[in-house]
């Protein structure tokens, strides 16, 4: 319940279900490419804290319980806050005794470079980390809950009557946990985190040659963790009609060149394996310069774009 009602997603609000609406409060999405205009990021991250702190005095401190949040924002586009933003709402988090929640399904065990994406990139010891996916390298299901000593000291306490009666048949399920077991023992022998970070400085040096491209906005992403921002106007960055679909149409032509991106609304995310090359980079970058392309080209011919000289490949 309170899972689903935390997404800002309007596609997981089924109106079959009901959601939590009084007792949540949601602050602006820190997403670098579409703040206001003419604002610097430096602006943009000021404005941020404020925001948030100023929500947090107007609830009252004691009312919020916690906040949460993922490192970098997943399918909601690879979004990469200003800096410093993280652990200066963590700062705040701790000043006013607020719980620092973060979602590291996408972030965790190598995908970004690092285990932990909270502690090892921006410096913050959440919490509470909630955690599955990469645990086992999707290979099969599985999710975690890590929380802080101090929780657990509370919640374990004799003679309280705390406890979690979930009753999951499914819970410590030995096979998956193995698999898991398993999982991060290659991730540590192979280096995978390393090598994440090395490559994916190539891969996101390389992403960033498609900003030359008609209907490409912005390129982001850290580590194997990568966006592509798909614009009907550089300038204006307006959005393509919901009806062009565009995500999905890049999508399908990257599929016909051998390459499995996801298209999300006007994003095309791309989540490599740990293991991918330099070589593979090359041939990531190339597929989907050729998908972009190729879309432009049927989108100018539907008559959605300015008539203009055909990009070549």
């Amino acid at each position: 319940f309170l899972a689903a009602s935390l997404s800002g997603k309007v596609g997981d609000k089924v109106p079959e279900f009901g959601f939590l609406e009084d007792g949540l409060h949601k602050i602006s999405c820190p997403d670098p490419y579409r703040r206001p205009a003419n604002m610097t990021l430096e602006a943009f991250g000021n404005f941020l804290i404020d925001e948030f702190e100023q929500k947090v005095l107007e609830l009252g401190a004691e009312n919020v319980a916690a906040f949460f949040a993922e490192p970098v924002m997943g399918s909601g586009g690879v979004m990469l806050a200003p800096e410093g933003y993280l652990a200066r709402i963590y700062a705040l988090c701790q000043k006013y005794d607020i719980l620092f929640v973060a979602d590291e399904v996408v972030t965790a065990f190598g995908r970004v470079g690092h285990w932990f994406a909270s502690k090892d990139m921006f410096g913050v010891q959440p919490d509470i980390i909630n955690c599955a996916k990469g645990i086992t390298s999707g290979y099969i299901p599985l999710g975690a809950t890590i929380f802080s000593d101090e929780i657990y000291d509370v919640i374990s306490a004799p003679g309280h009557d705390r406890y979690f009666p979930h009753g999951f048949t499914y819970s410590g399920h030995p096979v998956a946990c193995a698999a898991a077991l398993k999982n991060i023992e290659i991730i540590e022998r192979e280096s995978l985190c390393e090598h994440v970070r090395e490559i994916g400085l190539y891969l996101n040096e390389q992403l960033a040659t498609l900003l030359d491209l008609e209907i490409v906005g912005d390129v982001r992403g850290v580590g194997f963790m990568c966006c592509v921002e798909n614009v009907a106007d550089k300038e204006s960055k307006v959005l393509f009609p919901d009806e062009v679909n565009i995500a999905k149409r890049i999508a399908d032509a990257c599929e016909e060149n051998g390459l499995i991106v996801r298209p999300v609304g006007h994003l095309n995310i791309i989540s490599p394996p740990l293991t991918m090359t330099r070589e593979q980079v090359d041939l990531l970058i190339g597929s989907l310069r050729k998908a972009i392309i190729t879309t432009t080209d049927v989108l100018r011919q539907e008559g959605r774009l300015e008539t203009r000289a055909p990009a070549h490949v």
